[in-house]
């Protein structure tokens, strides 16, 4: 196979231009979302840049004591996302959804590098970060959609979720259909995307080995092993998430403490 081309950077700014489709839609359309759209594309830029710069670094030193504090920010960063796009108190949910995403990413982390992939050494930044960068970027939505339709239908719902209480239930008995809907709910697109994978998509991270030059075959098994593991994940973190959300969240008495709209 032949090697990855590269994408001169005086291509790549020019390629930015088909930006002005997306800002003339907003304008004709009065989407007023042009300011916004600039910003987050200089965000995005900046950010890659200096990532990608650090990555190189990181590559380069692959100590497992930097590998660890940079897999903490990630999660720390990733989980306060989460957090403050599901607009809920930070103070009550926070911890909730940190323990979800640890839980759900190391062990995944853990078999992938020594059972399936067996880098060397096993902690091996260029395997490490971006498989922790692609389970944690895959999980944040789904945390948003688990955390928003759990507490939206517990106020929406408040009759029932009270009368389960005032008949002798526990907050954790009351809230589980709660949580089962909000499970069921934020892994719907996940299950729909697997389904559909190879007929009606061909995802990034085999588009991408394989624009770099690696086997189709190879980069079919990459994908499969990411997918499986995003999936699982992704079931763990909002699991836990949730659970301890409830724990969290609502007292002894079956009094639910936080709501969406008192972030």
């Amino acid at each position: 196979m032949s090697s990855v081309a590269d994408i001169q950077w005086g291509v790549l700014a020019l390629f930015f231009s088909t930006l002005l489709m997306p800002l003339a839609l907003s304008r004709y359309y009065q989407l007023k979302i042009e300011k916004e759209l600039i910003i987050s594309v200089l965000r995005m830029t900046l950010q890659l840049i200096l990532v990608g710069a650090y990555l190189e670094y990181l590559f380069q030193i692959n100590s497992l004591t930097i590998n660890l504090l940079w897999l903490s920010a990630m999660v720390l960063i990733g989980a306060s996302s989460i957090v403050s796009k599901a607009k809920l108190p930070k103070t009550k949910v926070l911890f909730p959804v940190a323990i979800g995403l640890i839980l759900g990413l190391l062990p995944l982390l853990t078999l992938v590098c020594l059972v399936v992939i067996r880098p060397t050494p096993f902690y091996n930044a260029q395997y490490l970060i971006p498989l922790a960068g692609m389970l944690l970027g895959n999980s944040l939505s789904g945390n948003i959609v688990a955390l928003q339709n759990l507490f939206t239908s517990l106020e929406q719902r408040k009759p029932e979720y009270e009368a389960a209480i005032s008949l002798g239930a526990s907050p954790k008995y009351a809230s589980l259909p709660f949580v089962r809907e909000a499970l069921q709910k934020s892994l719907a697109p996940s299950l729909a995307s697997m389904s559909t994978t190879g007929l009606v998509t061909l995802p990034g991270m085999m588009t991408g080995q394989i624009l770099g030059g690696a086997s189709p075959m190879i980069a079919i098994k990459y994908q499969l092993m990411i997918m499986v593991a995003i999936f699982v994940m992704l079931s763990m973190s909002i699991a836990v998430t949730l659970s301890l959300s409830v724990k969290n969240c609502i007292n002894s008495n079956g009094r639910v403490l936080v709501s969406l709209s008192n972030k």
